[in-house]
């Protein structure tokens, strides 16, 4: 019979791999000296945005991040570790998360994976820097608009302009 406290001990290691393995991207955060109201907004926040946190011991991470073949991402454990896992927008949790990290000195990220690629702290941050996905989809479809949108006004500025020579004609000769 095994004991409760390695039971325990696998199974949270068990929800470390799971969570890893099963979201497309993990972010990795440090945090002393935050409140537990505001560790509880942000959880909130992040559940808004489509993301679970998980806080863990860092010897079970380090060995559910081994496990899953994250030795890269295990290296930046280190102090009160959380993780943050989605299958959501990157940019949107950064920037969530960033923005926190802004208001809590305490508060640290220290990297994650996105679709597969290792990102450290500089590189999570500048994600926090780039516009939404809904953003891009707009500028790009703006874009994408763009030359029809010239051309329909080339179009319509040679019909525009008869119109005004044909009504400053008809004004000159008394017309209404």
């Amino acid at each position: 019979m095994e004991k409760v406290g390695r039971l325990l001990r696998s199974r949270l290691v068990d929800a470390i791999k799971d969570g890893v393995q099963n979201k497309s991207n993990t972010f990795l955060f440090t945090y002393s000296a935050i409140s537990a109201a505001q560790f509880n907004d942000l959880r909130k926040d992040l559940k808004r945005a489509g993301a679970d946190m998980f806080v863990s011991r860092n010897r079970l991470a380090r060995l559910a991040l081994q496990a899953t073949g994250q030795e890269k991402l295990s290296d930046s454990l280190e102090g009160q570790t959380a993780f943050v896992w989605f299958d959501a927008d990157a940019v949107a949790v950064s920037k969530l998360l960033a923005d926190f990290s802004k208001k809590c000195e305490g508060f640290r990220i220290r990297g994650g994976v996105v679709d597969g690629s290792y990102l450290n702290q500089t590189d999570v941050d500048r994600l926090a820097s780039l516009p939404s996905l809904k953003v891009l989809q707009a500028q790009l479809l703006q874009m994408m608009l763009a030359p029809m949108t010239r051309l329909a006004s080339a179009l319509n500025a040679k019909s525009r302009d008869l119109l005004s020579i044909l009504k400053q004609l008809s004004e000159k000769k008394g017309g209404s």
